[in-house]
């Protein structure tokens, strides 16, 4: 992130002998493809499929948009990895379904009848992620089509498992006359007698009869031929047995590249990550044109979020004064610049640890980053190559900016600090108006939470795969093969839809878009923890103390009085609220708070806050 636009001032009086003693240097920031923050985002596009496809829909297939502002993190590199999880994941769903399709012939026909509880089974993700109703039904409606879909399959492997122990099944488009097959001595033989205790075509007193049985099995056999032999139920637990092996194939893979090239002491090594060498002149031109934007100054925003990338806003505020002049004091020109200029270093001034702190402080604050930036809108521009992002025509719009005070182009100096290894981003966005005799400060807090559990767990899920037995392999590749056909339909069905948006979309000719999301947000949680909380805290207040001061300085230097601002500026930091004149006014502020009348006249007015 550039740092270079803001000038070095010299410090007030009452610093300078902080400003004598020797401190340790500004600790650079961690390279974005390096950081923590992105190692999660890339193991969470092989543990989430559905994280994956936003990620490739956002950055691949609709290319006609921006990037969102990847604070830090690269999103290039996590498209990288997303792309090649899912052609990982399309070649085992490919390879899973050709054994299905293989062994319906195969089996007798018996896979036909287990292929209906898996895509039940596969089916249960989407209804309680995506169908619509309440949350409540939707879990309760998956719980039920998941059960089904088990008990089902647990049916269907039962019928099997008699066929491959000599049970033979006959097709109802036999011969009709003959109800079983006829031993040397002319009885006829019931293949269900085994599992009917009351004898040949007894029953108990529900009225079941073996021949019941048999029509219950005929959904799983003799749809290909006149009968299914023991041979077909064996061939058909062959088939489910190779159909494991590659479910355990699949998450050995993953956990490999969770394990190698994901791990935390090879992930930054960039050069030889082998997803940033993915084929394809698309990706390649992609991967260039995201990291020239998300980085950079200038900002190309949708107007339905303009901070997007940056977070949750945090407590956002407006404070504005009137410009008085101090009859004490000679009165010196004062614009937007002049008050950026005084604010920079004083910000500058949190990265100093304390006087005698030494070189052992690790606070985050030491890599605060410091930058101006232009926010400007998407509408007029035929292609997303044509952004001024060239250092020149960025300094043009920065210098136009700063002082116009426009709606659409927008200036910012923006604060931004990095915690807990760029999981916790707290970015600041400040803009300084002086229009009319008036100053207005514009303070918009944002805050990226931490990334999602199940992405932190990369590291625990690849250890536990490597250091589980045999047995618990077996078991849990076995746990999978039930929804094997009906995950593997789903994952080639996306793979489609992903080609036919390709195919038919032309998004290379379509007008320019700013980003509709960004992965870094859509990975985010919804609050960090208690610590977390506190730091977030410390930073925005930190950060927020010496934007006042820096501008009450600003004021004081041109010969303007401070007194109100400072008020102001106290209060709203509090999270007050400052009421300049009441007249003849009833008020009250709080939940508890009870209201007088002020009478006739003007009186100065205080807020009454409840307890």
């Amino acid at each position: 992130m550039s740092t270079g636009f803001v000038p070095h001032q010299p410090h007030h009086a009452d610093n300078q002998q902080s400003a004598d003693i020797p401190q340790p240097p500004d600790l650079p920031p961690d390279p974005p493809h390096a950081s923590e923050a992105t190692r999660l985002l890339c193991a969470g596009t092989y543990l989430n499929p559905a994280y994956r496809d936003r990620v490739i829909d956002e950055l691949y297939v609709n290319q006609q948009r921006f990037v969102a502002p990847s604070l830090g993190f690269d999103a290039a590199r996590v498209l990288a990895h997303a792309l090649r999880a899912r052609h990982l994941e399309l070649l085992w769903a490919a390879a899973i379904l050709g054994l299905w399709v293989v062994g319906l012939p195969l089996s007798g026909w018996l896979l036909f009848g287990l292929l209906w509880p898996s895509l039940l089974i596969a089916l249960a993700p989407w209804i309680r992620d995506r169908a619509p109703g309440p949350l409540v039904l939707r879990m309760i409606g998956a719980f039920l089509v998941r059960w089904c879909g088990r008990l089902m399959f647990a049916f269907g492997l039962f019928v099997v498992g008699n066929v491959a122990a000599g049970a033979d099944l006959q097709d109802d488009s036999g011969d009709s006359g003959d109800s079983g097959d006829s031993d040397e001595s002319g009885s006829t033989y019931d293949p269900y007698a085994p599992y009917n205790p009351y004898g040949p075509g007894e029953s108990d007193d529900s009225g079941l009869t073996s021949s019941d049985a048999g029509d219950a099995l005929a959904p799983f056999a003799g749809l290909g031929g006149d009968e299914v032999e023991a041979w077909h139920g064996w061939l058909t637990l062959a088939v489910f047995a190779i159909i494991a092996l590659c479910e355990a194939a699949r998450r050995g893979q993953f956990a490999r590249v969770l394990s190698a090239e994901l791990s935390p002491q090879r992930f930054p090594d960039v050069a030889n990550d082998p997803a940033e060498h993915g084929e394809g002149a698309r990706f390649r031109r992609l991967k260039n044109l995201i990291r020239r934007e998300q980085h950079a100054p200038l900002i190309m925003y949708d107007e339905a979020g303009p901070f997007r990338g940056a977070g949750e806003p945090y407590d956002t505020w407006v404070l504005t004064v009137e410009l008085r002049p101090d009859a004490a004091k000679k009165q010196q020109p004062i614009n937007n610049r002049a008050i950026l200029e005084r604010i920079g270093p004083m910000l500058g001034q949190l990265r100093r640890p304390a006087p005698h702190a030494g070189t052992a402080v690790r606070d985050r604050l030491r890599r605060l980053e410091i930058d101006e930036c232009v926010f400007l809108p998407v509408e007029g521009l035929t292609s997303r190559d044509q952004a001024p992002y060239d250092p020149d025509s960025f300094e043009q719009h920065r210098q136009r900016s700063v002082e116009e005070g426009g709606e659409k182009r927008r200036h910012f100096l923006r604060v931004r600090v990095g915690g807990w290894e760029e999981e916790l981003v707290v970015t600041v966005y400040v803009r300084i108006h002086t229009q009319g005799r008036m100053l207005v400060l514009e303070i918009a807090p944002h805050v990226l939470t931490p990334v999602n559990p199940e992405f932190k767990n990369a590291d625990r899920i690849a250890h536990r795969f490597r250091t589980s037995n045999g047995f618990g392999k077996a078991v849990a590749a076995l746990v999978l093969v039930p929804g094997s056909a009906g995950r593997a339909l789903v994952t080639l069905g996306r793979g489609a839809g992903h080609a036919w948006r390709l195919l038919m979309g032309n998004q290379v000719r379509a007008l320019p878009e700013g980003p509709a999301l960004s992965v870094r947000e859509v990975a985010a949680v919804e609050t960090g923890s208690t610590f977390q909380e506190m730091d977030v805290a410390r930073y925005l207040r930190g950060v927020q103390d010496r934007i006042g001061r820096g501008v009450r300085l600003a004021l004081a230097e041109a010969g303007y009085e401070t007194g109100e601002f400072v008020q102001k500026i106290v209060n709203v930091s509090n999270g007050a609220v400052h009421i300049d004149r009441v007249e003849a006014s009833t008020f009250a502020i709080g939940e508890h708070a009870s209201a007088t009348s002020g009478g006739p006249g003007p009186q100065k007015g205080a807020a009454s806050h409840g307890k």
